[in-house]
């Protein structure tokens, strides 16, 4: 049997006791963390309909396969910003991994590497932008900010460290203007970010640490409390970040079409279609449902990542389908990270990746392009 055909067989003959399945992966992890880190980490705001939304509008996109395509040299590369990176997978950003692991996000970018799939570093790590880089030299790293309302310097500070660590884009987070209503986190009365998860990034940040009136870590925390909402964050502001440094620079949480357009006459490099995976606003519309219109309305003037409900290589095909250049992976990472440190999230991506080969040649698809010519029913 040839490499291109031994996918399956690969995994079926080897040895794992790791599982396949999302939702044993899901399972896995819950039985492994702390009941308050399991429930911040899987949750979403409110009922948590857009929690559900994510995946049931996936769900809904049907895929039409073609036939008879040669799909025998597949190449999933994708050319972003200048870079070409392996696939059109990227790590979401997410903040305060310790809560799953300790060696946190050391552990998930030595696995990104690994599988060459791009990580995108929260504002929220556990280590800083710095230490991050140097744990993997030349792989592809992007860094989210959320924007310091009360302090604006720290923001554009941030965006200049990331640049001078080698980082390729900027990723600025626009829908927590203000936290979601997270009815699990409530119940148990547990706040990471108040537990001192996620502080790196701040204690490194001369521009912050010059606002606080001391360096202790509830000073610090205390710090990042008072200022993480930002509740007039508006257009003017991403200029500024523009200004300020020479990455390109990414929108996440775009989901109406008209703010896709603002993005464009604002100079933005690129969207994320996201509604923070079903954490901030709840009775949102899920974010494939999103994505056509935002898609649309840029007609491939920037590109359009996808965020929300991927699980398996055919949500992958189906996001690209329906227009995305690429897509974000998120909480399956985190489980795996909380399994099994580097190994849970190396597994996690080796399935998922080998799951969306076997997607695109099945799908008639050999490439990003003729992923993204598929067509789709609901």
């Amino acid at each position: 049997m040839s490499k291109k055909q031994d996918t399956l067989m690969k995994h079926i003959d080897g040895e794992t006791h790791f599982p396949y399945r999302f939702e044993n992966v899901e399972k896995k992890a819950q039985e492994v963390l702390p009941k308050e880190a399991f429930d911040y980490i899987q949750s979403g705001a409110g009922r948590e309909e857009t929690l559900s939304n994510n995946r049931t509008s996936l769900e809904q996109v049907k895929i039409v396969p073609r036939m008879l395509q040669n799909v025998g040299n597949i190449d999933l590369s994708v050319k972003l910003f200048g870079n070409t990176y392996k696939q059109p997978v990227f790590l979401a950003p997410i903040g305060m991994q310790k809560l799953a692991h300790p060696e946190a996000e050391l552990a998930t970018v030595r696995a990104a590497k690994k599988h060459g799939v791009p990580m995108i570093v929260s504002t929220a790590s556990t280590f800083s932008l710095e230490e991050i880089a140097k744990e993997v030299p030349d792989h592809p790293l992007w860094y989210q900010i959320y924007w310091n309302e009360r302090h604006p310097d720290v923001s554009i500070n941030m965006a200049v460290r990331a640049e001078q660590a080698g980082y390729d884009a900027i990723v600025v987070t626009v829908d927590t203007v203000l936290i979601g209503w997270r009815e699990r986190d409530l119940e148990n009365q547990f706040s990471p970010l108040k537990a001192g998860y996620g502080l790196a990034n701040f204690k490194n940040d001369e521009a912050f640490m010059s606002h606080l009136d001391g360096t202790d870590d509830d000073t610090i925390v205390r710090g990042i409390v008072e200022n993480f909402a930002h509740p007039t964050l508006n257009w003017k502001d991403i200029e500024k970040i523009k200004k300020a440094t020479g990455l390109p620079v990414i929108v996440k949480g775009i989901l109406d079409p008209e703010d896709a357009r603002f993005a464009l006459e604002h100079g933005v490099d690129g969207i994320i279609v996201s509604n923070h995976g079903g954490r901030q606003l709840d009775g949102v519309i899920g974010s494939a449902e999103a994505l056509p219109t935002i898609v649309e309305e840029i007609n491939g003037q920037i590109p359009v990542l996808f965020d929300g409900g991927i699980r398996r290589g055919a949500d992958v095909v189906k996001a690209l389908a329906l227009g995305a250049d690429a897509v974000l992976v998120g909480r399956p990472f985190m489980y795996g990270l909380a399994i099994d440190g580097e190994n849970g999230v190396s597994n996690v991506l080796e399935h998922l990746l080998s799951d969306l080969h076997v997607s695109a040649g099945l799908a008639g698809s050999p490439d990003v392009r003729t992923l993204k010519a598929l067509k789709t029913r609901k």
